[in-house]
């Protein structure tokens, strides 16, 4: 297990041998971002999402592949590496004052930490803004990155450019390159509210100025309770319209706020609500509208959607729901490092991540009987029931279970699709397969090596590709086993064979999330 918790730093990139064959249209950069560093001098991270960024990266050139990995330099990083100790606190890891410090150091500290001034550790995705790449997490600050040398190249606040605390790390991109997100606005800035903003394509310039300066604020929705706002990780995105789920997991506003003092985690200030309800919301993305009828569900948690569109007077939304909040906590270091029949028996009772598809009805028919099903599509299950006081109750359809980090063909995003990809996870935090889902069908493939743990697969669409899955299939894979060296593997999208894998000689980690990029001379 130690050899996923240890990473080297590379500072050029290396080729490596492969194993198959690369398809000769396959150019550009696969980049990857995850917590790579879990140590400093004598202190360790709680959490696995607590660890120092790690970028790294797997470039395709004239079926060969070269590997790069850098550390985020960061200012956390910065801070961290040059006291030789843990001084910023994350997600699920606490730092407080050096107990050699006086009294009024000590008192100055609390102060300081009791509005947070969050890490910017950015360990989560990679964001296009403009031309602008980014390490991101869910936090006020980005860091921009050079895609090709991984070189940390500044730090961004969100809150100079939109008035916003927090924002999604899951952004969407419209097919004229504009990009998408989410925010939080929770203090000093006027009523608390979620925030939905855009970027334009062409919002870099020959000045290098970020592309930020240039947001667009497309609306606000104001929490449906002041002091515990929707946390979310990610929405839905279709031609027209844009989907948040407010869900019933919630960030306690004023525990969060008080966190340092009660010597708790940031990470204990979400709390799973299971008796409230989920809100729908509907927004035009055009001219920034909520729609005025009130969709909801049940409670459920939600961390990642997996694509929306829009089909004969419906907007379909398919996402990842758990039924309860215990996936943070199968995340804690001293969890993971379990034997795994150990964790399989003291976790048992966890909730599975369940692939559910929603069905929001457009056209309302006020005078249709109450408890009708709206629904009019054939080929889903999913409901929404009209109720006395106008409101719509929707209940899903399950497409799937077992699979998380769902990834699509993107050119079919926001649009009508017939399949996703993602890792399979049995009873244990590690990822155990890769699996292609057909909706159509309800059937499924997988991709599976004893002793091997892939990351997040990236779809890879052919030029010439017809058909939505014509391409490959590309994801970094690790193994507890040390006799087994780390590899890049490339499977074709259609049959889900293997055609092609590039082994790493040193070792790398367990990402997250990232993105694909096309090389543009050819």
């Amino acid at each position: 297990l130690d050899t996923l918790f240890s990473v080297t730093r590379l500072e050029d990139a290396i080729k490596h041998c492969c194993i198959g064959s690369i398809p000769p249209w396959l150019q550009g950069t696969l980049l990857r971002n995850g917590p790579g560093l879990f140590s400093v001098g004598n202190t360790s991270y709680k959490h696995w999402f607590d660890g120092m960024a790690l970028i790294h990266s797997f470039t395709f050139k004239d079926g060969d592949v070269f590997y790069r990995s850098k550390f985020l330099n960061s200012e956390t990083y910065k801070k961290n590496i040059a006291a030789n100790r843990i001084i910023v606190s994350e997600f699920g890891t606490m730092v407080y004052p050096d107990p050699c410090k006086n009294i009024f150091s000590k008192a100055f500290s609390y102060l300081m930490n009791a509005i947070p001034d969050f890490t910017d550790n950015n360990l989560i995705n990679i964001i296009r803004y403009g031309e602008d790449y980014y390490a991101s997490s869910e936090v006020n600050y980005i860091n921009q990155i050079d895609p090709l040398t991984l070189e940390t190249l500044g730090r961004t606040n969100y809150r100079n450019h939109i008035a916003i605390n927090l924002a999604t790390a899951h952004p969407h991109y419209d097919e004229e390159g504009t990009t998408y997100n989410m925010g939080t606005a929770i203090m000093n800035f006027g009523r608390p509210k979620y925030v939905i903003f855009k970027v334009p394509t062409n919002a870099t310039d020959k000045e290098k100025k970020p592309a930020l300066r240039n947001v667009e604020q497309i609306c606000s929705i104001p929490f449906r309770s002041t002091l515990y706002p929707s946390y979310f990780h990610s929405f839905g995105m279709t031609e027209n319209y844009i989907i948040f789920v407010e869900q019933a997991f919630k960030l306690d506003i004023l525990k969060l706020a008080t966190a340092y003092f009660r010597d708790v985690n940031w990470g204990s200030c979400l709390k799973f609500d299971k008796d409230d309800i989920t809100l729908i919301h509907l927004v035009n993305r055009k001219t920034g509208k909520t729609a005025s009828t009130k969709y909801y569900a049940d409670a459920f948690v939600v961390f990642h959607h997996i694509n929306a569109y829009e089909e004969d007077g419906h907007v379909v939304f398919d996402l990842i729901t758990y039924q309860d909040s215990n996936l943070y906590d199968m995340f804690y270091i001293h969890n993971m490092k379990q034997d795994v029949d150990k964790f399989i028996e003291t976790n048992k009772d966890f909730s599975r991540p369940t692939c559910q598809r929603f069905v929001l009805p457009l056209i309302i028919d006020k005078e249709a009987p109450l408890d009708t099903n709206l629904v009019k599509l054939q080929d889903t299950t999913a409901t929404a029931v009209l109720k006395q006081d106008g409101s719509i109750y929707c209940t899903p359809d399950t497409i799937f279970e077992g699979l998380e980090l769902p990834g699509i063909n993107y050119k079919f995003n926001s649009k009508k699709y017939r399949y996703f990809y993602g890792t399979r996870v049995d009873w244990s935090p590690y990822p155990s397969k890769i699996a292609k889902v057909d909706i159509a069908t309800r059937t499924h493939q997988v991709w599976i090596e004893e002793e091997c743990y892939p990351s997040e697969p990236v779809f890879v669409a052919s030029p010439d590709a017809v058909e939505e899955d014509e391409g490959v299939i590309l994801s970094s894979v690790v193994s507890f086993n040390p006799q087994k060296p780390p590899f890049l593997v490339v499977l074709d999208a259609k049959s889900f064979k293997e055609i092609a894998r590039a082994t790493i000689d040193t070792a790398i980690h367990m990402d997250l999330h990232g993105l694909f990029i096309h090389d543009k001379s050819t």
